[in-house]
């Protein structure tokens, strides 16, 4: 039987296109963007009512797909085409470009290796399609593991961390391949399942996974969260009070709260006053726990002798 749950509202603040929440267990708090306003975001969870006090963190003159957080509390931010290192003073040093100046596309989801590399993927701009990348920053250097997507999404790992999961959100595909976190050698790409029979405009969002290792993904215009195992089958549904649901994140010191990021992005007035959650964070218990995001390891200083 599918398990239900209604998430609630959980912040007063509206994000244009909210996205990937973070929980950072050593400051207690949770970090997320919002892409088109360029801003990263951070939240004090109150456990008890699940509300969610935010405050703007940084802010960049492009847009923000994603943001990590290094045990000692700097920052990897996925500029529009750029990764930059935000230093606990708030410097600012980028550490790859990872799209050409005169491509139409921009950075978007990312998410740390259970290694602490960062992986992001790109989405285009324009109407072109299976020419977007997944790329992971290790060290200093860059790697492609796709180079075939078309809106690049969601990122999550099996518990022991030997299996990564993809979205590719135009086609509606959960991909799945072999991962060896002490190597970073991945395994054959492969379909794992598809979310494609909603109306027109429904899309696989952003994704996380649990301690079982079930996928909790965000359906992007059907307002909710599905849980799912890895074979595909649909163990619970979060209903969200906002149509465009875009990544849930386990939060709290038991990671026991679900966050749920949501957008307005491209919502009329009437679609607006019709549902008024839109944009908002959500928060849900739904009695599982999630499994701890780990911290981004920045790149070593070379010694100077």
């Amino acid at each position: 039987m599918t398990r239900r749950f209604t998430a609630t509202q959980a912040g007063r603040d509206v994000y244009a296109l909210g996205e990937g929440p973070v929980w950072d267990p050593a400051r207690e708090r949770l970090l997320w963007v919002d892409i088109d306003a360029g801003a990263v975001h951070e939240g004090r969870l109150d456990p008890a009512s699940g509300a969610i006090e935010a405050a703007t963190l940084h802010t960049f003159g492009g847009t923000v797909g994603a943001v990590a957080v290094s045990a000692e509390g700097d920052l990897v931010v996925a500029e529009q085409a750029v990764l930059t290192r935000v230093g606990v003073t708030g410097r600012r040093t980028e550490l790859a470009r990872v799209l050409p100046p005169d491509v139409r596309s921009r950075l978007n989801d990312g998410a740390v290796d259970p290694a602490g590399r960062f992986l992001i993927g790109s989405m285009a701009l324009d109407d072109r399609k299976g020419r977007e990348v997944l790329a992971r920053l290790d060290g200093t250097a860059l790697v492609h593991l796709d180079e075939d997507l078309t809106l690049s999404n969601g990122l999550a790992w099996s518990p022991s961390g030997d299996r990564l999961y993809s979205v590719d959100s135009v086609p509606g595909v959960v991909w799945a391949r072999d991962y060896d976190p002490a190597s970073g050698r991945t395994g054959p790409r492969r379909e794992l399942f598809t979310l494609d029979d909603g109306p027109p405009g429904t899309l696989p969002d952003g994704m996380c996974a649990d301690a079982d290792g079930n996928l909790w993904i965000a359906v992007f215009g059907g307002g909710r969260v599905e849980c799912r195992d890895p074979a595909g089958r649909l163990l619970a549904v979060v209903e969200v009070g906002a149509p465009k649901p875009t990544c849930p994140a386990f939060a709290g010191s038991d990671l026991d709260i679900l966050v749920i990021t949501t957008a307005t992005e491209n919502m009329s007035p009437r679609e607006l006053a019709e549902h008024p959650g839109s944009g908002h964070l959500f928060t849900a218990r739904v009695g599982v726990r999630g499994l701890p995001a780990p911290y981004w390891r920045p790149p070593v200083a070379p010694s100077v002798s």
